[in-house]
């Protein structure tokens, strides 16, 4: 299934800090900030946010202030540009 067994040590905070980065702004930016009826809703609705929001208007200092869905856009046609020359 291609999963592969962590090589950190138990409890290490390097282990998991790119998933808890990531699930730390949701949490903060969308999922406190509404309430939902259900967990049906809340799947719906947050799954939305990333999609719509989060992946592709929200700017990222990591993609030089562009969103994920633009940084790897002008990626490809960075690499596209390179392979043409």
């Amino acid at each position: 299934m291609g999963v592969t067994q962590s090589m950190g040590r138990v409890g290490s905070c390097f282990d998991d800090a790119v998933s808890e980065a990531f699930n730390g702004v949701p949490k903060v930016e969308y999922v406190h900030r509404h309430t939902f009826a259900t967990r049906a809703e809340a799947r719906i609705r947050i799954t939305t946010w990333i999609t719509d929001f989060y992946n592709a208007r929200r700017l990222h200092s990591v993609c030089g202030f562009k969103s994920p869905i633009d940084y790897e856009r002008d990626y490809r046609a960075t690499r596209t540009e390179g392979l043409a020359a």
